[in-house]
């Protein structure tokens, strides 16, 4: 690919997915998250869930792209709501594993068809190819972008800087959680 010197978001790949999540989140928080007190991170901790079953928190955060530190938090705010459940691992008694209660179930099972309509008012007029293709190059992109090897070395050490100083979201302040760490459902 030839160097380029400026910029033109409007055929700049990275902002058109940004792009395209920020309006899934918006339309996605109207229609279902809202009213029931939630967030983009939230439902998609209740996502993993319910589409993989019981999971170590640090699973979960690798499922959902969610930060450690942050899941914990979630997950705490999502037991106190009575949608998740935490207990020890019956084979190995140091690790705790998260569920869904039988009220999460159901939240899930309500807010799981409005995601799907979603994505079919988004996909609509696409063939099965090219929609499998589109799928397909973006799980390729992310892969190339969070493997160890292609983490650049200067990404590396600003995010070390920013762990060693602590990032005021952390600390409950900045931007909401549905805009963190990307704005996908």
């Amino acid at each position: 690919m030839p160097h380029r010197s400026k910029l033109d978001l409007a055929d700049y790949m990275p902002y058109l997915v940004n792009r395209l999540g920020s309006a899934f989140v918006a339309r996605f928080t109207a229609d279902a998250l809202a009213s029931r007190g939630l967030s983009i991170a939230e439902w998609r901790v209740l996502a993993v869930l319910a589409g993989s079953g019981p999971q170590r928190q640090t699973d979960i955060s690798q499922l959902t792209s969610i930060e450690t530190s942050t899941m914990s938090r979630l997950v705490s705010r999502l037991i106190r709501a009575g949608l998740l459940s935490r207990s020890r691992n019956v084979q190995n008694g140091r690790e705790v594993v998260v569920r869904l209660t039988t009220q999460g179930v159901k939240a899930v099972a309500q807010m799981t068809p409005v995601a799907v309509d979603l994505e079919a008012q988004a996909i609509r007029g696409l063939r099965q190819r090219e929609l499998t293709s589109v799928k397909r190059a973006l799980r390729s992109m992310h892969a190339k972008l969070t493997t160890s090897a292609s983490i650049s070395p200067g990404a590396d050490q600003l995010r070390t800087s920013r762990l060693k100083r602590g990032n005021s979201r952390a600390r409950g302040g900045g931007q909401p959680e549905s805009r963190q760490r990307g704005a996908n459902l």
